[in-house]
């Protein structure tokens, strides 16, 4: 099992003939995703050959759905023509929209978010600003590397790619069945709450590392969350305890405004919650080695 992506999905690219695009296709590949096909309308009819495998090229979403069967998309699009493609994705009513690109205006997010809403949230919104999401073994859709874990049965949802792939790498030992990084924008499309309900409900997913960072206050609600519907272990970090005020660190949503949005108070409210909080990626990979064990 694993949540949101499997061994059955299948995945297109928009933006499949791109530098950034191309080469996460041939990695995802490489991982074993079935990749049917990608998009780009100025090279529709033509096909991109991936070491011998030949993936063709479509106009539109909807004609990659109809012909491919994709439930899937992977966005590698750049950020001025982002909002065009997920609003395109929407339209087609593809399941699961991966959106990777980095450097989104937050009032295009803010837009693409509400056409979603406003359409009956058909589809799933990862991202933007992510690296994907991963299920070891099985499927991969963006820019996790394919080879740091096994699969297994701790599920990670990250605001941060990079501390993903390091506690994956701690953690290897056990296994993943999902690692989701939800992107560290102000407005995402799927958040801590939307992932912790989905692996509180994977009967194969036994326990849950949660990563937050400072900024906003999406880790206290999903403390409240998980106080009231999580009844599996979750062991959390925060990143960002060294942060100073008023700095925006690394991700447009980490800034600490005032006594708001900072490492301890997230930290406090988790702990109040029944989570374990490490202070750093290695202890917080210790907590769960000690659950797991």
């Amino acid at each position: 099992m694993a949540i949101w992506l499997t061994k059955d999905s299948k995945v297109i690219v928009q933006g499949i003939t791109g530098g950034e695009g191309s080469k996460h296709t041939k990695r995802m590949l490489a991982a074993g995703t079935q990749v049917v096909g990608g998009v780009n309308p100025r090279k529709a009819g033509t096909k991109v050959d991936f070491d011998g495998t030949e993936l063709p090229v479509f106009a539109t979403v909807a004609e990659a759905i109809k012909e491919t069967g994709a439930d899937v998309s992977v966005i590698f699009v750049p950020p001025a023509f982002t909002k065009a493609a997920v609003v395109e994705a929407i339209d087609a009513e593809i399941p699961l929209a991966v959106v990777i690109t980095e450097g989104v205006p937050v009032q295009d997010s803010a837009s693409f978010w509400a056409y979603n809403v406003a359409k009956g949230q058909k589809t799933r919104i990862i991202g933007p600003n992510c690296p994907g999401i991963a299920s070891p073994g099985a499927s991969n859709a963006g820019i996790i590397p394919a080879d740091i874990t096994p699969h297994g049965r701790i599920g990670l949802v990250s605001k941060s790619g990079t501390l993903t792939y390091q506690l994956m790498y701690e953690l290897r030992e056990f296994g993943f069945s999902t690692a989701v990084g939800i992107g560290g924008d102000p407005i995402i499309g799927t958040t801590h709450i939307d992932a912790l309900k989905a692996f509180q409900e994977d009967p194969e997913t036994d326990a849950i590392v949660m990563i937050g960072e400072i900024g906003g206050d999406a880790e206290e609600r999903a403390a409240e969350f998980i106080k009231a519907n999580v009844t599996k272990p979750v062991v959390g970090y925060i990143a960002g305890f060294t942060a100073p005020p008023g700095k925006t660190m690394g991700h447009a949503g980490a800034i600490i405004s005032g006594s708001a949005g900072t490492a301890d108070a997230k930290k406090a409210a988790l702990e109040a919650a029944g989570v374990k909080v490490g202070k750093t990626p290695s202890e917080t990979a210790r907590l769960m080695r000690e659950v797991m064990s």
